[in-house]
């Protein structure tokens, strides 16, 4: 798991993007990922834990993709 933060979420498509210095450009994240309770959404500026994969392929343009999307508490 590394640290990551939050660039932007799409609650209604359910999708966003995550930053951190092990996914340069960027990181896909699905709502599916979100390790929570409740209704699963990120805010931008969220820090999270993230644990990734570089599946061999651009997943709507991003060359990284989340596993697992821990949030941190505020």
């Amino acid at each position: 798991m590394v640290s990551a933060t939050v660039r932007e979420w799409y609650d209604e498509e359910g999708w966003g993007v995550l930053d951190s210095p092990q996914t340069p450009g960027g990181c896909w994240g699905h709502y599916s990922d979100i390790q929570t309770k409740g209704f699963h959404t990120l805010s931008p500026g969220q820090r999270v834990d993230l644990q990734w994969e570089a599946p061999g392929f651009k997943q709507d343009g991003y060359d990284y993709r989340a596993v697992k999307i821990v949030p941190r508490p505020a």
